[in-house]
Formats: C-alpha cells, sequence, structure tokens
C-alpha cells in the first residue's frame, strides 16, 4: 500500500477510534459520593475507566499487526496501545494491550514470510504476518505512518525508520516510555518469567532502565493475582535519578510501585536514630585523583562488609548473641517463691523458638509477668500481697534490665566495641579500628547499612514487609549481601538487576564481575542477558565510546550502535589565549541556537563542577548545578559531576578537563570517562588544556 494511501486509511481509524473513547466515556456516568460500600466499589472501577480512556486519549495506539491465524484465508488488523480497550456494544477488543500474549508478535516480529506464534492461556497459537506498521499520534494527532513489513513488498531500509525517528528526537527533563519502540531483545527480557532473577549486563544507552520498568507493568498485567504494585519496590541510585524516571510507570498505567534508594529504605527500615558518617568512597578511593588513591589491591570497607562471607560471620555473632543472651539464674520475686532458670529457658529456646528474637524477648517478658501476676494472686493477706507486689515487680524490671537490648544498632555496635568478646580476627585490622572509631562515636557509614539491616532482620523479623518483585538499577555498584538481603523478604527470588559493568565507578563497594551474584541463586532461579545494542547515541559518539571501552579492564564487548550518523565528536586542546570559561560558553550558546533541549557540562569530581558553575554564571550562562542529594533533574543546562551523571541522558556533552590529570590510564578512570561519553545523544565534545587523557588516541585529538 502505498504511504499516502496507508496515512488516509490510518486517519479515518484514528476518527473512528476518538469517537468511540468519547462514547465510552460519556456513558460512565457521574461521580458517586455516597456511603454505600458496593457504590463506592463501582465508582472506583468507573474512575480507573475514566482515567485509562481519558489517557487513550491523545495516543489511543501506536502500532498493528495484520495477523493471520492458521485456518484463517483472511487476516485480522491488530491495534496495539499502552492500554486495552473492547468495543461498548459488542465487547470485542478494539486495542489491544502491548502486554497482551498476542502483541509480543508486534516485537519479537522482525520479518520474514516464515510462520509465527505466541503462547496464548488456550495454548500456542499459530499464523503469519501480513503487515507490521508503526504508527505517531501526538495529542489526537496523526504524524507519522511507517509499514515496516509488507507481505510481498521489498522491505528495504522499513525496518529500523520509525526506530530512528524516534531515537533522533530531543529530550527533556524526564525519561520517557518506549513502549512503541521495544525491540525483540528487550521484549524477551521483560516478558521473562516472574519468579526468576533476572540479571541484566546492558551497554551505555542499551535501555537497561525502560526495560525494567515496563517489566514491571508487564508483571502486573500478567500475574494478577500473585504480585501487586504495592509489593513492588525500585532501588535507584540516588534521589535525583528517582525524579528522572517517575514518568514512565505511570504512563504506562501503574501506581503504587515505591520507588527509592538502598540508604532511604535501610534507614527507615532500622528505625532508630542512625547517624551517618560521611561516605569516604563517594570522596575518595576511585574519584581521587591518580596521585591520592590508595593501592589498588587494598581491601576497602565497601567490599569487605558486603561480601557474603561477611554476612555470614554477621550469622555466626548472632547466634552466639541468641545463644547466650539469658542469664542462667531464676528469678526469685521473694523468699520461697523461685521461677527456675531452667523454667525460663524452656519458655524462651523451646516454646517460643520459631519468633525472632525481638518477639521472644517480648512473650518472655509478658510470661514472666503473668507468672508473677498468678503468685501474687495467691496470697490471701492483701496487705502482704502488696508489700510483696512492690518488691517483686522491681525484681522483675531488674531481672529484665540484665537481658540485652534487641537493637542492630547496639548488637553493632556491641560487635565494634572494643571490649566485645564477640569480635575476632576475621575483619581486618585497618577496618575494625575505623569502625571501633566510628562505634566509640555512635555513628555508621554507607557500608554498615546492609550489615545493620540484615542484624535488623535477624533480630526482628520482616516487620511484616515482603517483596513480589525488586528492581535494582545500576546493580553493578551494589554488594552481594545488598541483594541476598533483599532476597531475604521475598517468598521466591523475583528481581531484575540491570546495570554495566562498564559503568562500575563504585568499584570500591560495588561487584567487579555478575558471578559474584551467581552464588546466591540456583542456576535454575537466574537468568543473565547481555544487551549489547545502544540506542541511546549517534554512531559517531558510540564508536568514540568504544575507544574508551577498551582500557576498562571489562573485557566486554563493545557497544553495537543502531545506525544514526550525526556529528563528530570534537576534542579540542584550549589555546593558550583562550579562556576554558570562553570555549565552554560558546558552545553551550551554539548548542541552544541549534535546538538542543538538555546540555550537560560533566566535570571529573564536584569541586571541579562548582568552580565551573560559578564561571559560567559569571559568563551569564542560565545552569543548574547537580550534587550529591539533590533530588529532582531540571533538564536545560546542567553542570554534573560524572558519578551524578550515569543514568542520565542529555542532547549534548561537554567535558572541560578531559587531561592527562584527571582521566589518567587506569581502569577506573576509563570507567570514568566512559561514563560521561555516553550520556550524550547527539553532540560530544572534549575539551583539555596540556596534554590529553592518554584513553583517547593521539589521531583522535586536534594538534
Amino acid at each position: 500500500m502505498e504511504r499516502q494511501d496507508a496515512y488516509l486509511e490510518e486517519q479515518a481509524r484514528l476518527d473512528e477510534t476518538l469517537e468511540e473513547i468519547e462514547r465510552q466515556l460519556e456513558r460512565i456516568g457521574p461521580r458517586y459520593y455516597g456511603d454505600v460500600y458496593i457504590e463506592q466499589v463501582l465508582d472506583a472501577k468507573r474512575e480507573e475507566m475514566r482515567s485509562r480512556l481519558t489517557l487513550m486519549r491523545n495516543e489511543p495506539y501506536f502500532g498493528r499487526i495484520d495477523f493471520r491465524e492458521k485456518g484463517r484465508t483472511e487476516p485480522t488488523p491488530l491495534y496495539i496501545g499502552k492500554r486495552g480497550m473492547d468495543l461498548q456494544e459488542t465487547g470485542q477488543p478494539y486495542v489491544i494491550d502491548w502486554r497482551a500474549p498476542v502483541a509480543s508478535l508486534f516485537y519479537s516480529f522482525t520479518g520474514g514470510d516464515g510462520p509465527v506464534e505466541y503462547e496464548a492461556p488456550e495454548g500456542v497459537i499459530a499464523g503469519e504476518i501480513d503487515l507490521k506498521r508503526n504508527i505517531s499520534i501526538r495529542e489526537r494527532q496523526l504524524e507519522r505512518v511507517v509499514d515496516s513489513y509488507v507481505r510481498g513488498g521489498d522491505n528495504l531500509g522499513l525496518t529500523d525508520e520509525f526506530l530512528l525517528y524516534r531515537l533522533g528526537e530531543k529530550k527533556d527533563n524526564r525519561l520517557r516510555d518506549i513502549v512503541s519502540t521495544i525491540q525483540a531483545e528487550q521484549d524477551a527480557i521483560i516478558r521473562a518469567p516472574k519468579n526468576r532473577a533476572l540479571i541484566i549486563q546492558g551497554a551505555a544507552g542499551s535501555g537497561k532502565t525502560t526495560v525494567a520498568l515496563h517489566r514491571l507493568a508487564y508483571l502486573l498485567y500478567q500475574y494478577p493475582e500473585q504480585i501487586r504494585a504495592d509489593r513492588m519496590i525500585i532501588f535507584a541510585p540516588n534521589a535525583m535519578f528517582l525524579d528522572y524516571i517517575s514518568g514512565v510507570l505511570p504512563e504506562l498505567g501503574v501506581g503504587d510501585v515505591r520507588q527509592t534508594t538502598f540508604s532511604d529504605w535501610a534507614l527507615e527500615l532500622l528505625g532508630e536514630d542512625v547517624k551517618l558518617a560521611g561516605d569516604d568512597g563517594e570522596s575518595g578511593t576511585w574519584f581521587r585523583l591518580a596521585d591520592e588513591r590508595p593501592a589498588a589491591d587494598s581491601v576497602t570497607p565497601g567490599r569487605f562488609k558486603g561480601s557474603i562471607g561477611y554476612m555470614r560471620w554477621l550469622d555466626e555473632k548472632l547466634e552466639a548473641y541468641e545463644r547466650d543472651f539469658l542469664p542462667d539464674i531464676p528469678f526469685v520475686p521473694w523468699s520461697g517463691c523461685v521461677l527456675p532458670a531452667a523454667v525460663i529457658r524452656e519458655w524462651f529456646e523451646v516454646e517460643y523458638r520459631h519468633y525472632p528474637l525481638a518477639a521472644r524477648k517480648e512473650r518472655l517478658v509478658g510470661r514472666m509477668k503473668r507468672w508473677l501476676d498468678m503468685q501474687l494472686a495467691e496470697i490471701g493477706d492483701p496487705k502482704i500481697r502488696k508489700e510483696r507486689s512492690k518488691a517483686a515487680k522491681a525484681k522483675l524490671r531488674a531481672y529484665i534490665g540484665k537481658l540485652p537490648p534487641v537493637s542492630a544498632l547496639q548488637f553493632h555496635f556491641r560487635l565494634y566495641g572494643g571490649k566485645s568478646e564477640l569480635m575476632d580476627g576475621f575483619v581486618p585490622e585497618a577496618i575494625r579500628k575505623q569502625t571501633q572509631k566510628d562505634a566509640a562515636k555512635r555513628v555508621v557509614r554507607q557500608e554498615d547499612l546492609a550489615p545493620l539491616v540484615w542484624i535488623h532482620r535477624a533480630l526482628h523479623g520482616t516487620d511484616g514487609q515482603t517483596f513480589d518483585h525488586v528492581v535494582v538499577d545500576e546493580a553493578q555498584d551494589v554488594s552481594p549481601l545488598q541483594i541476598a538481603l533483599l532476597r531475604s523478604y521475598m517468598k521466591e527470588p523475583s528481581f531484575t538487576l540491570l546495570g554495566d559493568m562498564a559503568q562500575g565507578i563504585h568499584a570500591y563497594r560495588g561487584l567487579h564481575r555478575w558471578e559474584e551474584l551467581f552464588e546466591l541463586f540456583e542456576e535454575a532461579q537466574r537468568l543473565y542477558h547481555e544487551l549489547k545494542l545502544s540506542y541511546r547515541s549517534t554512531l559517531e559518539i558510540i564508536e568514540f565510546a568504544n575507544r574508551v571501552l577498551t582500557h576498562t579492564g571489562t573485557g566486554l564487548s563493545p557497544a553495537q550502535p543502531v545506525f544514526r550518523s550525526g556529528d563528530p565528536v570534537e576534542v579540542v586542546r584550549l589555546d593558550g589565549g583562550e579562556s576554558r570559561t570562553s570555549r565552554i560558553s560558546g558552545i553551550i550558546r551554539q548548542h541552544l541556537a541549534e535546538g538542543m533541549r538538555t546540555i550537560a557540562v560533566i566535570g571529573r569530581t564536584e569541586a571541579d563542577c562548582r568552580e565551573i558553575y560559578a564561571e559560567l554564571s559569571e559568563a551569564g550562562i542560565e545552569a543548574s548545578l547537580i550534587v550529591e542529594g539533590q533530588r529532582a533533574y531540571q533538564g536545560g543546562v546542567s553542570v554534573a559531576p560524572v558519578s551524578l551523571s550515569k543514568g542520565l541522558e542529555f542532547d549534548a556533552v561537554l567535558l572541560p578537563d578531559a587531561d592527562s590529570r584527571r582521566y589518567t590510564a587506569s581502569p577506573e578512570d576509563a570507567k570514568l570517562l566512559y561514563v560521561a561519553c555516553t550520556r550524550a545523544l547527539h553532540r560530544l565534545t572534549l575539551l583539555y588544556d596540556g596534554e590529553v587523557t592518554p584513553l583517547i588516541s593521539a589521531d583522535e585529538s586536534d594538534a
């Protein structure tokens, strides 16, 4: 079919669809504000329908496949949208939800005249595809119609046309959904079984985060009786990144999924007055310049305290703590009245053995109080009973006071208190001394949070908190203990763990290889995927970043670009008479004039960025400074350190100090530079003064 004919056909269908949406909205009726419960339930369902239809108005669907089921002579046009809709008069499907089984054909079919099939509840359905069409609708207006496959046509160069059209769009300050452009390899991850730990190694720009978010939406659709949104949780690297991704799930019609950072979750769960010391890792280790770094083979507190070995050591200490919890003495409220130590131990260790320690202590105290009340009740003389009651209750309070506190923080301080019999030679001396100093000041560090929550769970149980599915973004930066901890809050291992070892700039506390997580799950419980295609950047930027990738020491394959060509990467040496600020300001103004909506100046450290931001402000450039702890990303022109740019993407990126001191030939610096370069979608510029970083070949920089 010619493009004009296809456009007219789809315009007619869109008009018809919009009319149907309006008819269904009109029939929903007014809100109910009464007190009858059944009417309240019905009103909630009507409001859900009203919200769904209202959202469908702007973009009812984005794709179409004409599927000819085996045994039938005519194909059925199926329109795929973010939400499904049936015809109100007949109940027939009119728009298919992208998560429905048949919609998988839209994503998995990449061409060819052979048979296709999808797995439906009633079994495998086979057939053939006659047409695959991408449709772009914005604000009820039909913008673009692209046939990526027509049976009998030449189908040359059509498959990627719509994808490239979408990828070439300018970005704003929010991550967008990719429902209309999900690729076959991404779809396989999204539709993977729920009871698996998916470990996803994805190249920069491969869509890892959006795939994970779409997977949440799919799981809720596919397993409505087994998975609830309020028992899903997303762990992101920082609060600003959470703000950046905050619009995706609502656009997919998913609410009530908690999105947080591990630190915020841990601190809330501990519920104690936890005082956090500064995180030396963030300002040090790999973020320091080369001449300020510790030895590469030194044992870091983050790696040590995040290990499974440390977890097992804690378990041994907790077992000993519980074993020695009770004093081996009877309770004697008055002469001649004795509660034997053996009875107390029987209650604690046998009758209450299935409870966590905090509950066991609580039940034991309650049992002893009831026992005392029964003994007092047997005293006939009220005067004697009153006298004995006061003294006996004071003795009971004294006995209870001898029991150790059931607190993760108190256990931690006791463990590292310096005089504790629980300490042994397992902990490296430098780490032991530092933690003892922290304990003396009653403070903990970031690397202590996961162990503290592990202790808290052992002492208090899960407090009724369970997860049906957990997403961990930038998972290469977390520890095995963190994943083991989250697993303990789940009935089955339902994880989406995504990251990129080439972006492991927090390796002083994170993973060095994905195999470190494999031992946490049985082989049948885990799936490993690699996403090598990069959709974010132009061909030129990806090829440039791939050259940096070879210096990271990860052994990862180069990212494979989707063929979207753009401007060459610029590597510019500053002339002696030209100020850095003047050159940066000029480049920013040029990018703004070209229509770039998001521009990032990415510095090596936060201190560098504060200096650059001050210089730009002086030059009249309106920009936002991104710093640690920031909770919102505003878009526009930003100045950000590499560590906080990770996960974000910008139309244009400028690296102002690509010199040999800030980016040495080390794998650590290569990862930093790789992260910075791969933030750019369309334009990438590197400036340097003096000697260029050795991570860039001589022929890639200007003389």
